[in-house]
C-alpha cells in the first residue's frame, strides 16, 4: 500500500526547484507541507528518469527546515543521537522506522541496487539528520524516534510559516 500524500503538481515541482536552486528531479509526491500549503517534503522515485538508484525516498526541501537541520548536524548533535541507539527500546523503534521507510519506497518500485537500504543511517547509525527529519514529518510523529527528536530540537515547526514568496 502507498503512504498517503499530495500527488505532485507543476507548481509543487516549481516551487521545489526554488526550494533546491535547482531542478527538482523525479518526485513523485508531496509527502510533507508547510502549514501554507508550500512543500516541505517530497518522494522521490527510488530509480530516477537516468537509472541511477535514489534510496532517499523522503527528500527535506524547505528551505528553513533544511537551515535548522543542518544548524543541528553543524553543532554535533549527531552523536548525541547515536548515542541514544544503545537502548533496545528506542533501538528496536528505529528499527523500526527503517523498515516503515523501506517498505514506503518499494510501494513506488523495488530496486534490487538499494534493496533493504533506507536513509539517514537507519536501521542502527545517525548519519544523516535531513532524511530522518524528512521522514518523521512525512511519516507523522510517533514513526521515526531520531527524527521526531531533531525535528524538535531544530527549533522549527511545519506549523509556523517561513517560507520565502514563491510567486
Amino acid at each position: 500500500m502507498r503512504p498517503p500524500f499530495d500527488p505532485v503538481t507543476s507548481e509543487d515541482v516549481r516551487i521545489v526547484s526554488l526550494q533546491l536552486g535547482r531542478p527538482a528531479r523525479d518526485v513523485v509526491g508531496i509527502s510533507a507541507r508547510c502549514v501554507c500549503g508550500a512543500p516541505t517534503v517530497v518522494s522521490t522515485a527510488p530509480r530516477l528518469a537516468d537509472g541511477t538508484p535514489f534510496p532517499t525516498f523522503y527528500y527535506l526541501t524547505h528551505p528553513a527546515a533544511t537551515a535548522a537541520v543542518s544548524t543541528l548536524e553543524a553543532d554535533g548533535e549527531m552523536p548525541g543521537f547515536a548515542e541514544l541507539l544503545a537502548g533496545d527500546e528506542l533501538h528496536d523503534a528505529y528499527r523500526e522506522a527503517h523498515m516503515s521507510y523501506v517498505a514506503d519506497r518499494e510501494s513506488f518500485a523495488v530496486v534490487v541496487e538499494i534493496a533493504g537500504i533506507s536513509a539517514g543511517g537507519m536501521p542502527d547509525r545517525v548519519k544523516c539528520l535531513h532524511a530522518l527529519v524528512g521522514h518523521a514529518l512525512a511519516a507523522g510523529p510517533g514513526v521515526n524516534p531520531i527524527g521526531d527528536l531533531a525535528l524538535e530540537r531544530s527549533g522549527w515547526s511545519p506549523t509556523v510559516c517561513e517560507c520565502a514568496d514563491y510567486s
